[in-house]
């Protein structure tokens, strides 16, 4: 794929987010990765999606070196680049502040998986990382978010579970591109509200039935799946 093509695919898929009411501001980003080069396309810092063009699409390296564009890419650049090349089958990153899932990463709770709508999409809970330390803050605050994330998913799999609440923070999400990881945050922010709406109504609400779990999963993911048309 060269430069411009994904600078394209990367700037549609910030502006999806734009048009699905996930951001205010720049509240958020997108990246995808094309690995055959090595390097990833990502929104730059700090511009609205109101003036943002394709062209202000910065192209970035996997060490964080600008390959092309006359922006500062995202401030979380190092955050992405580190899901990258510790997730090797993901394709692109999504961050946002959304209300509902960044007010459990507020509570610095993990999302329940409380019905059938979250076990479509997610395997389980979706996961609350740790609360960053001390020593992480002076180091490198974007890569050790990477950092807390990647920790989370070691007994995880970040594909049978395309997203993450950074405690404290806000959501993360991911999948095959840039607009399948924004998909997963559009279907995020409805499950985080779905789950506040739950709780709200019930404190005490049990998870959902373990069987139930799988069969609304895997009827959608994996080998034998049937949902949809082939």
């Amino acid at each position: 794929m060269s430069y411009t093509e994904l600078k394209r695919e990367v700037f549609e898929a910030n502006m999806e987010l734009n048009r699905r009411n996930l951001v205010v501001y720049t509240w958020g980003n997108v990246s995808q990765i094309d690995r055959s080069k090595g390097v990833i396309a990502i929104k730059p810092s700090g511009v609205s999606y109101e003036v943002m063009t394709a062209e202000d699409i910065v192209i970035v390296d996997l060490e964080n070196k600008i390959v092309e564009g006359k922006m500062r890419p995202s401030s979380d650049t190092k955050t992405h680049t580190h899901l990258y090349r510790h997730f090797e089958t993901i394709g692109g990153v999504t961050h946002t502040h959304s209300t509902y899932a960044t007010a459990w990463a507020q509570t610095q709770q993990a999302i329940p998986c409380y019905g059938t709508t979250h076990a479509d999409y997610a395997y389980g809970e979706i996961p609350c990382t740790a609360v960053m330390t001390d020593a992480q803050i002076e180091r490198d605050y974007e890569e050790e978010t990477g950092v807390q994330i990647t920790d989370c998913f070691k007994d995880r799999s970040p594909i049978e579970v395309p997203m993450v609440i950074v405690a404290g923070h806000a959501p993360f999400t991911w999948g095959k591109n840039g607009a399948d990881a924004v998909y997963h945050a559009v279907i995020l922010e409805e499950i985080a509200r779905m789950a506040y709406l739950t709780k709200t109504l019930q404190q005490n609400t049990p998870p959902l039935k373990q069987g139930i779990v799988d069969k609304h999963y895997l009827r959608k993911h994996g080998k034998n799946a049937y949902y949809g048309q082939k």
